[in-house]
């Protein structure tokens, strides 16, 4: 196993800088096809969400993998490779399996101990499948980083130490109230319809809104969550679907919008804002303040540190601070709350100029959430995810051997089959009773003489520093390796592998 995975996410970069290396989806399809393109990677995946982006791969040399893979995630996002290189991380073989099942458990989300975190993996490898970019590994690592995510929220209370970006955005719009108060009895536009929008609508049902209007620029899925929302047995909210030319006029009975869509542009600029709201741009200064992330380190180890701690506390050394110019909230009545939870933005950051405008965006949930209380669960969730990395380490290696054992299986029923018919031309008068009594003897005898060495290259295998042991034994009985790597071949192709 050669696996690698370069990216940045919220805890790396500063938003501004996530925002613009934001991946569309089509631009996640040239990416992952480029990447297995390029020489050092024979698999690839994608794991593109609104606070992260990683680039995971198969690579045979360590070097030429990050600088390649590093190379495409610039040209891909658009962002020159000097300007993002200081905010990539990099983790290869075990740190990287360890980085991914954290990332599954909600431990690097964030909101810590989000479960959302899920669903956009399961879409990763589904994408990978589609495209035929996940081979065995990949498929491997993302099916058990999706059990492992299940594990931790089935066996722990990381729910209680997190929540859905959704419920936490919420929570900062209602800024100290209860959101159930707040939001009871008001009118909810949501503009999008994927599954963070889908998150949303839900959400605000639960939370006692009175209306949820739904527009999105496919009519048709904005009807079916408008569906399912009616359909739902522990709200009574009202709901209706809109067409996004409709989302101006929606506006002026809105009391709270969330927007969350895959617009590469500002779908809520500031004027229509303010004309909804009959009202001009007021002149509120731009405050500086320190930025709630620095820079990734370059060394590993630090990184790793870094995420442990769950802050950018431990990297803070490791760079220079730098300074982000966060815009001040109008005062006086809130009139509309604007949560944006898209990245690329939706929503104008010059609406917190509009009196009577609370926004609440990606970047400001990051500084909100740096502060956030972590649960005691979180240790017990760090101790599964160890565990499961030294238990996937374990069966990727036992796996590595498996396909040399087969072979070797193989090669010893041709030789049996070889010897009896040998017999057959010395021995013409034996009848079929006495020959299949010899064959099931000779082949007796071999599996015997294979079962113990066989099943004790599987253990050694599994060990660390065991991936030798498959090398040792093609040598030791001269197999042939391309009879090795059909058995691999033949592997890799089975359908069901890697498929829940």
């Amino acid at each position: 196993m050669s696996l690698l995975v370069v990216g940045l996410s919220h805890r790396s970069a500063p938003v501004s800088v996530l925002e613009r290396a934001s991946l569309a989806v089509e631009t996640q399809a040239k990416l992952l096809q480029d990447t297995l393109a390029a020489e050092p990677a024979t698999e690839a995946a994608v794991l593109a969400t609104c606070n992260r982006i990683e680039l995971y791969a198969d690579v045979d040399k360590f070097h030429a993998g990050v600088a390649e893979l590093s190379t495409l995630l610039a040209q891909h996002s658009g962002v020159g490779l000097d300007e993002l290189t200081p905010y990539l991380y990099v983790h290869y073989e075990d740190r990287a399996v360890h980085h991914l099942f954290s990332v599954a458990c909600g431990l690097d989300s964030m909101v810590v101990g989000e479960g959302q975190i899920l669903g956009q993996i399961k879409d990763a490898l589904a994408r990978g499948q589609e495209l035929h970019t996940a081979g065995r590994l990949l498929n491997d690592l993302f099916q058990q980083a999706l059990r492992v995510g299940k594990r931790a929220h089935s066996e722990t209370g990381i729910d209680r130490a997190g929540q859905s970006l959704v419920t936490f955005g919420l929570q900062q719009l209602a800024a100290g109230a209860d959101p159930a108060l707040w939001a009871g009895g008001k009118r909810a536009l949501v503009i999008g319809a994927g599954s963070m929008s889908s998150l949303a609508a839900a959400t605000l049902a639960r939370t006692g809104v009175a209306e949820v209007v739904v527009a999105n620029r496919t009519r048709a899925r904005a009807d079916r969550l408008v569906e399912i929302l009616q359909q739902g047995d522990d709200t009574a909210v009202r709901a209706r679907a809109v067409e996004m030319s409709a989302v101006n006029d929606e506006l002026t009975r809105a009391d709270i919008v969330v927007s969350c869509t895959g617009a590469t542009g500002l779908v809520l600029t500031a004027d229509a804002l303010a004309d909804a709201l009959g009202t001009t741009l007021d002149a509120v200064p731009e405050q500086p303040r320190p930025a709630s992330v620095t820079p990734a380190p370059d060394d590993v180890d630090q990184h790793a540190a870094w995420v442990e701690n769950g802050t950018a506390a431990s990297a803070a050394q490791a760079a220079a601070p730098r300074r982000a110019t966060v815009p001040a909230q109008s005062t006086g009545p809130v009139r509309l709350a604007l949560l944006d939870l898209a990245m690329p933005r939706d929503i104008d950051g010059a609406a917190h100029r509009i009196d009577g405008v609370r926004l609440v965006d990606i970047e400001s949930l990051a500084e909100a959430s740096a502060d956030a209380p972590m649960a005691a669960d979180v240790d017990r969730v760090r101790t599964i995810v160890s565990d499961e990395v030294a238990a996937f380490g374990a069966a990727q290696r036992a796996a590595h051997v498996a396909p040399t054992v087969v072979a070797l299986r193989t090669m010893a029923a041709g030789v049996v089959a070889g010897e009896i018919a040998r017999l057959d031309g010395r021995l013409p008068g034996l009848d079929e009773k006495q020959r299949a009594e010899i064959a099931q003897t000779v082949r007796r005898v071999v599996d015997k003489l294979l079962h113990a060495p066989t099943v004790r290259v599987k253990q050694l295998a599994s060990e660390p520093g065991g991936a030798g042991y498959a090398d040792a034994l093609r040598e030791l009985f001269d197999l042939d390796p391309q009879t090795v790597a059909a058995v691999s071949r033949a592997d890799l192709n089975d359908p069901n592998r890697g498929r829940s």
